[in-house]
C-alpha cells in the first residue's frame, strides 16, 4: 500500500496525462457520435461541423497508422541506442516489430493497385472482412493497443516512451484545450 504513494512524481504526472488525454478522445468521440451528425444535418451550410465530423472519422479509421509508424520509428531509432548500451529481452521488440509492421503492411495492402503482386488478401478473407466492415480497423488499432501496453508495462521503456510527463502532459492538455475549442466555437455557430 505505502508503494503505491510512493511513485515518482513523474509516473503520476504521466498517468494523468493519459487520463487527460483519454477524456479528450472520450469526449471527442460522444461528441462525433451523437452531436455532430446531428448538427451537420441542421445546418448543412456550415463547414464547421461537416469538417470535424470528416477528421473524427478519417481520425478513427486511420489514425492508428501514423501511432504504428511512430512506435516503429521510436524502435528503431530511440530502443536501438538503448539495447545496444545495455543488454536486454529481443523478444519484445522482436514481437512488437512484427506486430506493427504486420498492421501496416495490412492497413497498406487495400491502397495498393489490383495490378501490383504485393501479396492482396484472398477473396476468401476479402469476402469475410465485407461481412464485418469495422473489423479491419478494430484489428489494426487492437495491434497498436497491445505493442503499446507491452511496451508500457516495463518502467525503462514506458520512460522512454513517454518522457518524464511534461510534453505527454502539454499533447494531452492541447487535445483537451482543441477539444473544448471546437465545442465552444461550434455551440456559438448553433
Amino acid at each position: 500500500m505505502h508503494s503505491l504513494w510512493r511513485a515518482p512524481l513523474h509516473e503520476w504526472i504521466q498517468l494523468f496525462s493519459l487520463a487527460v488525454l483519454l477524456l479528450a478522445t472520450i469526449g471527442n468521440s460522444v461528441a462525433g457520435m451523437f452531436l455532430l451528425p446531428k448538427l451537420v444535418c441542421t445546418h448543412p451550410a456550415v463547414l464547421f461541423f461537416r469538417g470535424w465530423l470528416w477528421a473524427d472519422r478519417e481520425s478513427s479509421l486511420y489514425g492508428w497508422m501514423p501511432l504504428a509508424a511512430a512506435l516503429l520509428f521510436w524502435e528503431f531509432f530511440v530502443w536501438r541506442k538503448i539495447r545496444k548500451a545495455k543488454p536486454v529481452t529481443k523478444i519484445k521488440g522482436w514481437v512488437s516489430r512484427k506486430i506493427l509492421a504486420f498492421v501496416l503492411a495490412a492497413g497498406f495492402a487495400p491502397i495498393l493497385p489490383w495490378w501490383i503482386p504485393a501479396n492482396q488478401p484472398s477473396d476468401k478473407t476479402l469476402a469475410a472482412l465485407s461481412q464485418y466492415p469495422g473489423l479491419p480497423c478494430a484489428i489494426s488499432w487492437g495491434g497498436v493497443l497491445i505493442v503499446a501496453v507491452v511496451l508500457c508495462v516495463k518502467a525503462e521503456t514506458r520512460d522512454s516512451l513517454l518522457g518524464k510527463g511534461k510534453t505527454l502532459a502539454l499533447v494531452s492538455l492541447g487535445a483537451l484545450t482543441l477539444f473544448l475549442t471546437l465545442t465552444l466555437f461550434g455551440w456559438s455557430l448553433s
